[in-house]
């Protein structure tokens, strides 16, 4: 199994995620997206994996807010600035292999296993 944990430095979450993968003994490999983003390969996988990609934004960021992605009608724009702009991804996201879950949730990465 080849996890990787997409997240932010200071979220809550992302912090949970990684303590439930070391709790289990589970290598994983942490990816700072404040500062790294995702390519966009991952990009792609994950928004498939994940139903889309208003699943992966964080609305209530100042980046979201900022960026006045509310605003745009087009979905390319917005797919355009959450690229340019990785602190509006919701974190964490986990990912391994095609699959990949938005936010904390344990019992998906329970049948990972």
């Amino acid at each position: 199994m080849n996890i990787q944990i997409f997240g932010k430095a200071k979220c809550f979450d992302t912090k949970k995620a990684e303590r439930y993968f070391k709790e289990r003994g589970i290598k994983y490999q942490f990816i700072d997206i404040s500062k790294y983003g995702m390519s966009k390969g991952e990009y792609n996988s994950v928004k498939n994996a994940v139903g889309g990609m208003r699943n992966l934004i964080d609305e209530k960021s100042k980046a979201y807010e900022e960026n006045y992605c509310a605003y745009l009608a087009d979905e390319d724009a917005v797919e355009q600035k959450l690229l340019e702009n990785p602190v509006m991804f919701r974190t964490p996201i986990v990912r391994s292999g095609k699959k990949a879950t938005v936010g904390y949730c344990p019992d998906v990465w329970k049948t990972w296993e």
